[in-house]
């Protein structure tokens, strides 16, 4: 007892692991602009994007490598991908090399089959899919050519079926979306007919009327930003265009008791596109995106909701955009696929922070 107490006592004195992005096994193929969900089993699923738009890989955290699945039966990219509560991944619009899409399909990890599952009203890409807490999803917004859409849709799992649900205030794609602890769904941002003109708007749909709401105005208007859910109930937008046509630092957190933006610590630097993900201990790790030119950023940062501070990381090792960031059972955080100012990415990386402090 006495010898396990000293080793413990030695080890909390030794120098903590720094944090770091180490190469791991690479897709089969290209992927951009393709989606990543962690599967109940812990796999992660990778669809869509590049070159053959109709692969689907799986990684397998525990040995690092990446095996394919079965075709997605459409070809897509731009589109989203909803976990289901029963497991089971519903991918939905997308574009296809003859446009937008507005079909959707669903993923079995039981079987590796893709099967269709019904046609959303509209032809969309750039929109956004939430869970809802009664297990539908909510799909809102998006583009087909020119002008964004106001209409939004439901998908019900039990049935399969697509029904319609009210429209938004303000046509938009390239916005976000993030479900509050309340049920409701907040959506910020994007753009009506053209991504570096960004919305300040902000709305609030209600499941229980299916109707929305204006809420606060954003301090920074943008689209193709990013968003996630914080720990305590607020959601987070991050980077984008912003009101100049050129990429933002800004960061915002929407506080849904007050229904106010308020502007918190800034990115390192201004970028669109970007990869977010909570960490197991409740920080945001942001990592690249692109800049104006389209260059993009191998940046990483890690921020603080306690302290609203964003502190730099080590870079990925390879510059990245339209990339992924998926949290895994085990705290590392696996980043997949992208481009590098125009050539596709088979490379990814797995990143683990060693803070155990919980925010």
């Amino acid at each position: 007892m006495v010898q396990i107490v000293v080793l413990a006592f030695f080890a909390s004195l030794a120098p903590a692991t720094p944090p770091e992005f180490v190469f791991t096994g690479p897709l089969n193929t290209f992927h951009v602009a393709h989606t990543a969900t962690l599967l109940h089993d812990g796999h992660v699923l990778a669809c869509g994007g590049g070159i053959d738009g109709r692969t689907a890989e799986l990684f397998d955290a525990e040995r690092g490598v990446w095996s394919l699945t079965g075709k997605l039966v459409s070809f897509r990219s731009y589109h989203t991908a909803t976990l289901l509560p029963d497991g089971k991944v519903l991918v939905v619009g997308g574009s296809a090399p003859g446009g937008a899409l507005n079909s959707a399909e669903v993923y079995d990890p039981a079987t590796g089959i893709w099967s269709a599952t019904g046609h959303m009203s509209q032809k969309r890409r750039y929109h956004t899919a939430t869970l809802l807490l009664d297990g539908r999803v909510l799909v809102a917004g998006g583009v087909e050519d020119d002008l964004g859409w106001n209409s939004v849709e439901i998908y019900d799992p039990a049935s399969g079926r697509w029904n319609a649900t009210g429209t938004l205030h303000v046509g938009r794609f390239g916005h976000s979306a993030t479900l509050l602890p309340d049920g409701s769904v907040s959506v910020a941002g994007g753009a009506t007919s053209y991504l570096y003109d960004p919305l300040a708007s902000a709305e609030i749909y209600d499941p229980s009327t299916g109707t929305w709401s204006f809420t606060s105005d954003l301090d920074t208007a943008r689209s193709l930003h990013a968003s996630i859910s914080l720990r305590n109930g607020r959601a987070m937008v991050i980077g984008g265009i912003g009101p100049n046509g050129r990429q933002t630092d800004a960061v915002e957190i929407y506080d849904p008791v007050t229904g106010a933006w308020q502007r918190t610590g800034s990115l390192s630097a201004p970028r669109r596109s970007l990869a977010v993900s909570l960490l197991s201990n409740g920080r945001v790790l942001a990592t690249g995106g692109d800049t104006f030119v389209g260059q993009a950023r191998a940046n990483a940062e890690v921020y603080g909701p306690k302290s609203g501070v964003w502190t730099v990381m080590p870079n990925l090792n390879v510059p990245r955009a339209n990339h992924t960031a998926t949290l895994l059972n085990d705290g590392r955080v696996l980043i997949s696929g992208g481009l590098f100012s125009g050539p596709q990415f088979d490379s990814c990386e797995l990143f683990y922070y060693p803070g155990r402090s919980r925010e």
